[in-house]
């Protein structure tokens, strides 16, 4: 008989620590609606109930952070009519979770490119953001309209000016120097990077973040990934050794 919800978060308290800030890159929508014959919106829409087991998951295992990849800059090439539906579902997913993430102490911030965003989106997201600023027990960063490498062009930008501004010296410039201007400046880095579908791609997601994350690919597509699979990822990084270049003791 296959463990239950509650048998596998009571495994988790007993193993040890929680991840402090897990990173998921959702990817299945569109091969979930395939196998149902469905549109790919279809499978959209279903994802947006595997974020909410997943952001319930994070709060009763204890987690502190979530950072959800929801849309790349890349997406931007889809269909209209895919890129219009998703950002609708946005605007849905907002309008009806914010007050709900609020009262169970969910912060959330919404990070890339949202100068693309259509109106209605753009003020969806800053309805989230200012709803739940006071959240205290979990952090969820969305990545909209975002690139790994673009966040890293940004960061050098910033840099630059501040250089060319005086406010740096080009021997100031350090590690925490540039991780001060990313987007996840105030949280710390992933411990545990889980992708969904199979696929063993990074996809340009948080490149500098993820350096030392432990990896996890799980074979189920988005839409079926509820709180039993998240709690299996994190039973898997309780059981990896994370030496971080050094020697175990």
């Amino acid at each position: 008989m296959a463990d239950t919800e509650t048998d596998l978060l009571a495994r988790i308290r007993v193993h040890g620590a929680v991840p402090r800030h897990i990173a998921i890159i959702m990817d299945g929508n569109g091969r979930w609606a395939r196998e149902r014959h469905m549109p790919r919106p279809f499978g959209h829409r279903s994802g947006m109930k595997a974020v909410r087991a997943v952001v319930e998951g994070c709060l009763e295992a204890g987690v502190e952070w979530l950072s959800l990849f929801a849309f790349s800059q890349e997406n931007w090439q889809r269909p209209e009519t895919e890129v219009s539906a998703l950002m609708s579902l946005l605007e849905e997913f907002i309008a009806r979770e914010a007050d709900d993430l609020h009262k169970q102490g969910v912060r959330v911030r919404v990070h890339g490119d949202l100068d693309r965003l259509s109106g209605p989106a753009a003020a969806a997201v800053e309805r989230v953001m200012r709803i739940t600023e006071t959240g205290t027990r979990l952090g969820l960063n969305l990545f909209i309209s975002y690139g790994g490498r673009a966040e890293l062009v940004r960061a050098a930008r910033l840099m630059a000016i501040d250089v060319q501004a005086g406010r740096l010296t080009p021997d100031a410039i350090t590690e925490d120097e540039f991780r001060a201007r990313l987007f996840t400046a105030d949280c710390p880095d992933p411990d545990l990077l889980i992708r969904t579908s199979g696929e063993q791609r990074l996809s340009n997601f948080l490149l500098w973040q993820v350096a030392y994350a432990e990896l996890y690919i799980s074979a189920v597509l988005w839409p079926d990934f509820g709180r039993a699979a998240l709690y299996d990822a994190i039973s898997d990084f309780q059981r990896r050794d994370r030496r971080f270049g050094r020697v175990s003791t």
